[in-house]
């Protein structure tokens, strides 16, 4: 584990700084080379086929939440618990929210051939799905606007536009378009069934435009900037960035696979006064969960925090 005061090789320059905070992300970044990536990939592709010790049960896809079982697979999958805690990773995210981490959630975000892309969204207190916040920093309600969390989104595969790459509207971040205290209705129908200003978009059976402050507004698809990536490399974004996907109108077996590490500092209540998680049309106990310290100490005690895979394997900074 990277101690607080110990110095590294990773952080942020005072430019590098100035560009996130100006623009809300930073990257593309190396983490592994595309040789690293390809070898870590293959081994987690297979150690994921083993959900004896995930932290969630897997779902029946008829009833809903086909996604949430595979979040936070770095509390079973040895060389996922190493990447949340990369310092090529979160030396670069101390730079922006202190010393003191914690990386509260993991998720795979595959997009296959003919997979639309997704909606244009923000997310700050995650509160979209069940109507109840799953972040609160300090001194917040849950009626406000916070500072969201640092979502570090690594292209376990190449991203290119073809098969739909991740895009951005650069500055977004500080403006809320979206009100997340309002809720979306679970619709399975709308799965890659829906054309948004000419692109086949969606949100996994949700629509992003229901909790539009404005229901008139669009956002400016001129301003987007789409970020292809080589496998290996890595974004830093705020999640109250504007961002979205493309579609994969690739064929054959050129799937995109990104996975999804997100930070807070060890300051922030994660999933509080609640029990389950309740999103994508499904609901699933938080038993097994906690989160993962994944860099420096945490004098707060807000949270259920494992050093730990359920394994029992230490976690490393690599």
């Amino acid at each position: 584990m990277t101690s607080s005061t110990e110095s590294t090789d990773f952080v942020l320059s005072p430019e590098e700084l100035a560009s996130f905070h100006r623009n809300g992300y930073i990257g593309p970044l190396t983490v592994y080379t595309p040789e690293e990536m390809d070898t870590m990939w293959k081994t987690v592709r297979r150690e994921a086929l083993d959900r004896s010790h995930a932290a969630y049960p897997e779902v029946d896809s008829s009833v809903g939440a086909p996604n949430i079982f595979n979040y936070d697979r770095h509390l079973d999958i040895d060389l996922l618990a190493q990447h949340v805690c990369n310092r090529r990773i979160v030396d670069r995210v101390a730079s922006i929210l202190g010393p003191d981490l914690l990386c509260w959630r993991t998720e795979f975000f595959p997009k296959y051939p003919g997979d639309e892309g997704t909606d244009w969204h923000q997310a700050d207190t995650f509160a979209n799905a069940s109507g109840k916040p799953q972040l609160l920093w300090p001194g917040e309600s849950e009626d406000d606007f916070g500072a969201g969390t640092l979502t570090v989104w690594t292209a376990f595969t190449e991203s290119t536009r073809e098969n739909g790459c991740l895009q951005i509207i650069p500055g977004s971040q500080n403006k809320m378009n979206y009100d997340e205290t309002k809720q979306m209705d679970y619709d399975e129908g709308r799965i890659n069934s829906e054309v948004k200003e000419g692109v086949p978009r969606g949100f996994f059976g949700y629509d992003y435009r229901q909790l539009q402050v404005d229901p008139d507004w669009r956002p400016n698809e001129e301003d987007a900037v789409s970020l292809t990536m080589e496998k290996g490399q890595c974004v830093i974004f705020w999640s109250t960035l504007m961002h979205a996907s493309l579609p994969n109108i690739s064929t054959g077996r050129n799937y995109r696979m990104g996975f999804a590490t997100r930070y807070v500092p060890t300051k922030v209540r994660v999933y509080p006064e609640t029990d389950h998680i309740e999103e994508y049309g499904g609901s699933i106990s938080l038993e097994n969960w906690s989160a993962v310290l994944a860099r420096g100490e945490d004098s707060f005690g807000h949270n259920r925090i494992t050093d730990r895979t359920l394994r029992g394997t230490p976690i490393r900074s690599l």
